[in-house]
């Protein structure tokens, strides 16, 4: 079979619906499938490392969701794309985020062949969809199969574009998160390390966190945060280290794929404070796999991969007292600490790649089954 995989996000730049892509890719080829990824980059293919990758169209950034997406505009792109798939005869298109502009839109204008939509935003909201639903709506019945990460993800685009989503979530690749790796020494020194990771972006709730902190720090002195993921802290976050002048707080940055597991491996405590606009949570499920304890946010996504009590505790967004008194439940307890570490590394069987490629397998053959049963249908006098 011959699958294309569509991005609507510069694969130059690195991101979880392209990590979701690439191992989908590995995955299928494993199998004995032949994948192309076509998406948008801000550099040339040549430049990237990915042996299949086909590049269609310049990405510029743009606000979304409480983030920033690097998305293509070059609707002069169109013919291009005619051109690809015509000369591919691709078995399947597997699209992700299928409503996005531009190339998701004309990869579905052209495309002859069976359409999956995989759609990973989540927001508190559905005001793009719906604003953009009278353009939107000419497209969307080239869908044939919808996929939804997560439940929410689900509930937000259904309230505009009504119809039947199977769920399949994220996946993570278990081998590289739950290798026995050795700790960073520096690390490796008797304190108590609450681990952080993500991007420097507001709605990762990194301000909360470290607020949290300096209400613990002074009664527990032999703690540590480190905190991992590119870019810089914002206005608020320097505020708060400022203001409480607080210690050992350590920003590693972004950081090699490779070495990541190691950042996991030397955490007794794993937080993260989103404040929303997830969908899913892959970073929960990376330190589970690596079998440490989970401090979240109860927000709908993080809450679909994390029972409280059970993997972890969840505590309300942006309520710094309760994610201090948490905290402190988890540095006071290592029993429960291992309990909830040793439960989450079972949970996160779940969720590797391999299993989830099997999911979508199924769900294109399911997809393909009924479009040609409507097929015939049509042919009968």
């Amino acid at each position: 079979m011959k699958i294309g995989l569509v991005s609507p996000y510069d694969w130059a730049h690195p991101g979880g619906v392209a990590n979701h892509i690439r191992n989908l890719s590995d995955q299928f080829r494993a199998m004995g499938h032949r994948t192309v990824i076509i998406a948008p980059s801000s550099k040339r293919a040549s430049e990237l490392n990915t042996d299949n990758l086909v590049v269609i169209g310049r990405p510029v950034p743009l606000p979304l969701g409480g983030s920033v997406a690097r998305i293509t505009l070059s609707f002069h792109r169109a013919p291009q794309v005619r051109a690809l798939l015509e000369s591919e005869e691709f078995d399947v298109l597997h699209i992700h985020e299928p409503l996005l502009p531009a190339l998701p839109l004309w990869v579905l204008r052209y495309s002859k062949t069976l359409n999956i939509g995989t759609f990973h935003l989540y927001h508190s909201n559905a005001r793009g969809y719906r604003a953009w639903r009278p353009v939107l709506k000419r497209w969307e019945p080239n869908i044939h199969g919808r996929i939804a990460v997560s439940r929410p993800a689900a509930e937000i685009v259904a309230k505009s574009f009504p119809g039947d989503y199977a769920i399949i979530p994220n996946g993570i690749d278990l081998a590289h998160f739950s290798a026995d790796v050795p700790p960073f020494d520096r690390f490796n020194d008797g304190k108590i390390n609450i681990l952080f990771v993500g991007r420097m972006e507001k709605r990762k709730g990194l301000r909360h966190l470290l607020a949290a902190y300096s209400r613990i720090k002074w009664e527990f002195p032999d703690t540590r945060l480190i905190v991992v993921g590119p870019g810089k802290p914002d206005a608020a976050s320097e505020r708060v280290l400022g203001e409480r002048d607080l210690r050992d707080v350590v920003f590693a940055g972004g950081v090699d794929y490779a070495d990541l597991p190691r950042y996991y491996r030397s955490a007794d405590i794993f937080c993260s404070p989103a404040t929303g606009g997830e969908s899913f949570g892959i970073v929960l499920l990376e330190a589970m796999a690596a079998g440490k304890p989970v401090l979240a946010s109860d927000i709908p996504g993080y809450a679909t991969v994390v029972q409280h009590g059970v993997q972890g505790l969840l505590v309300a967004p942006q309520n710094e007292e309760r994610l201090a008194e948490a905290l402190v439940q988890l540095i006071n307890d290592p029993a429960l600490r291992r309990r909830l570490g040793d439960r989450g590394r079972d949970h996160a069987q779940n969720y590797s790649w391999k299993r989830i490629a099997v999911q979508v397998m199924d769900f294109y053959g399911k997809c393909q089954a009924r479009r040609e049963e409507q097929r015939r249908a049509r042919t009968l006098p």
